[in-house]
């Protein structure tokens, strides 16, 4: 099974190419222009490179969320459009999971997948490393730093922080968790090389989907949305007054 995988959720952009299980080629950058100006053509020029072609993928995975609202719209886009003209199997891959597979091999290690979410929250989501997997202990979620320290605190296997949130999840959380440590800088942000490995995960539990169903998973409302609903409820009580 051909797999390509697309990762948008933050800053880092990248695409990979990965075939029965073993990653054939993968291009990341993260230069801070838009992820709509560089993720279509580091595909096209990652399959060139690699003497591939979209006639030979059989998936297309995303990183569908959480993350940056407009990332995580414009990578859904991607893959919807590279995979609706050949109908094919979509992945909508879980980000916090994925940035938790190229940690996997750390066996009896806790992972903590950490993406900022602003106010002093994260999106975070906990793994078990068992060295040829992993084993979720916590849902995708938006979490306070102070929740997930208390939550931290009662588990007693060595803990990995991992993610574009994880160096402020460790200056938060250093001083009450001894045992927390940051991933290793090459493997900390986000990279399309984890989202391939979740989408085999997917593959194999018949969880594939096709194109139309393929749908960004925020976990929370946008702020101009927030905003709109306080507006709302201020208007409310005011006129209750």
């Amino acid at each position: 099974m051909n797999i390509l995988a697309l990762e948008a959720s933050a800053g880092p952009c990248s695409a990979a190419l990965c075939r029965d299980g073993v990653l054939a080629a993968q291009s990341w950058q993260n230069s801070g222009l838009t992820h709509s100006r560089t993720l279509l053509p580091m595909v096209d020029s990652m399959l060139k490179n690699c003497g591939a072609s979209l006639d030979e993928v059989d998936v297309v995975a995303v990183s569908a969320g959480p993350g940056s609202f407009t990332g995580l719209r414009i990578a859904v886009s991607t893959a919807k459009g590279l995979a609706w003209g050949r109908d094919l199997d979509c992945a909508p891959c879980s980000t916090l999971e994925s940035m938790a597979w190229p940690l996997a091999h750390w066996a009896g290690r806790l992972i903590v997948c950490a993406m900022d979410a602003r106010r002093r929250q994260v999106y975070n989501a906990l793994f078990l490393a068992t060295g040829e997997g992993l084993e979720r202990l916590s849902p995708d979620r938006a979490i306070s730093l102070e929740e997930l320290g208390a939550e931290l605190k009662n588990h007693n296997f060595p803990k990995i922080v991992v993610g574009d949130g994880a160096l402020l999840c460790y200056n938060s959380l250093r001083d009450q968790i001894c045992d927390l440590t940051l991933a290793p800088e090459h493997l900390r942000l986000q990279s399309a090389w984890g989202v391939a490995r979740a989408a085999q995960e997917l593959a194999a539990r018949g969880e594939l989907v096709k194109s139309g169903e393929l749908v960004p998973v925020y976990h929370r409302l946008s702020q101009a949305e927030r905003e709109r609903l306080e507006r709302e409820r201020s208007a409310t009580n005011g006129r209750g007054m």
